[in-house]
């Protein structure tokens, strides 16, 4: 049986919490529900997003698996507030870290990726040499233990492209992006390569935005796009500081609509990758 249809992405999380601590506890469904007098079938129903979650049954289940109380206090947030469509957060580095987990586990559920990126090269064809410049370029923010976590985290993302069945995932870069070396050339190089042997790969597909594409189309900010089978599409969006996933179909008609434009006015992949190819020559010359 599939999962429910139209399940928030609020709940969505919350299920995905669910199952994260009952693992990392070292118990199986069989084990919560002989402790909390519940079937086997409605624990592993609350972890797959099958069954609407309530506040008390979460609330027990959480309490069972000695959950920490303000990661508790935050799931049962989440779950009274379940029914409500899209979810934004504001706020400093904490909340933008929480919605990165989110889009993790999203983007592993998803059958398509589409991203465009007009400033920076994508989370999921970066190298850590790449990630890791981009993080020491806001000194103090970070201490070096935390920027070497972060970039693991990163990094760790592209995995869903080494699976047996990956994801579709379609990139449209601007050109911008492409030419800004962070003052790094050597690592712009092996990046460049990088994002060439990425893609190279049979379910990659990546285009470049021009220069002079029209202002209206290259003014869009990044966007990420995240097509779930049996769920509803996703996308995620994210500045400075502020994030969001939004679900309403009106959010998503507007971000393929965005997509679309972005498509048409980007170049073919052959001719991206040959720009790709130039720009990496002229900095290994």
């Amino acid at each position: 049986m599939g999962r429910r249809k139209g399940v928030s992405v609020r709940q969505r999380r919350v299920s995905a919490e669910l199952r994260t601590w009952r693992i990392k506890r070292g118990l199986s469904c069989k084990d919560v529900a002989r402790a909390l007098g519940w079937s086997e079938s409605k624990v592993s129903r609350m972890e797959t997003g099958e069954r609407g979650l309530y506040e008390d049954d979460v609330s027990a289940i959480l309490g069972y698996l000695r959950v920490p109380a303000e990661i508790r206090q935050e799931l049962m947030g989440l779950v009274r507030a379940g029914n409500e469509r899209n979810w934004h957060e504001i706020g400093g580095d904490a909340p933008i870290s929480r919605l990165l987990r989110d889009l993790i586990r999203f983007e592993n559920e998803a059958t398509a990726i589409s991203n465009y990126e007009p400033l920076l090269l994508p989370g999921l064809a970066q190298t850590a040499d790449y990630s890791r410049a981009l993080m020491e370029a806001f000194p103090g923010r970070a201490s070096a233990e935390m920027i070497e976590g972060m970039v693991a985290a990163r990094i760790g993302r592209q995995r869903i492209l080494d699976r047996a069945n990956p994801p579709q995932l379609n990139l449209i870069i601007e050109e911008m992006a492409l030419r800004r070396t962070m003052n790094a050339p050597e690592m712009m190089f092996g990046q460049l390569q990088h994002l060439l042997a990425t893609a190279a790969r049979r379910n990659v597909s990546l285009r470049v935005l021009p220069f002079d594409a029209e202002a209206a189309v290259a003014t869009q900010g990044s966007l990420i796009i995240l097509d779930c089978p049996d769920q509803p599409t996703l996308c995620f969006e994210e500045s400075r500081s502020t994030a969001a996933f939004l679900e309403d179909e009106e959010f998503i008609g507007v971000a393929r609509l965005a997509w679309k434009k972005l498509a048409a006015a980007a170049w073919s992949e052959e001719d991206s990758r040959r720009l790709i190819a130039e720009l990496a020559g002229k900095l290994r010359n």
